[in-house]
C-alpha cells in the first residue's frame, strides 16, 4: 500500500465535477484507491462516497492505493489534484 497527502486546491471543495474526475479515472485502474479525510474512508471508484466526504479549499487528504498499478495509479491521482483550474 502506497499513501500520499494531498490539499484540495479547488474554490468550491471536492465537488461533483472534480469527484467525477477522479471516479473515472480511477476506474482506468486495477488498484484500489481510497480517500481519508476526517476519519471518513471514500472508494475512489465510487462518486456517492467521495462527495460524502464534503472535503472544503484546504482540506488535507490522505489518498491510499493498493495493488499492481498503485505506483501509476497515485501519481495519476496527485496529478488532478495539482490542476489547480478543475472543476473550478
Amino acid at each position: 500500500m502506497t499513501t500520499r497527502h494531498v490539499i484540495v486546491p479547488w474554490k468550491k471543495g471536492l465537488h461533483l465535477r472534480a469527484a467525477t474526475k477522479l471516479v473515472r479515472l480511477a476506474q482506468t485502474f486495477s488498484s484500489s484507491i481510497s480517500i481519508r479525510y476526517h476519519g471518513q474512508v471514500a472508494n475512489l471508484r465510487s462518486i456517492v462516497s467521495v462527495i460524502g466526504l464534503c472535503a472544503v479549499m484546504g482540506s488535507c487528504l490522505v489518498i491510499e492505493v493498493t495493488g499492481d498499478d498503485e505506483q501509476e495509479a497515485l501519481q495519476a491521482v496527485e496529478q488532478v489534484f495539482a490542476m489547480k483550474d478543475t472543476a473550478d
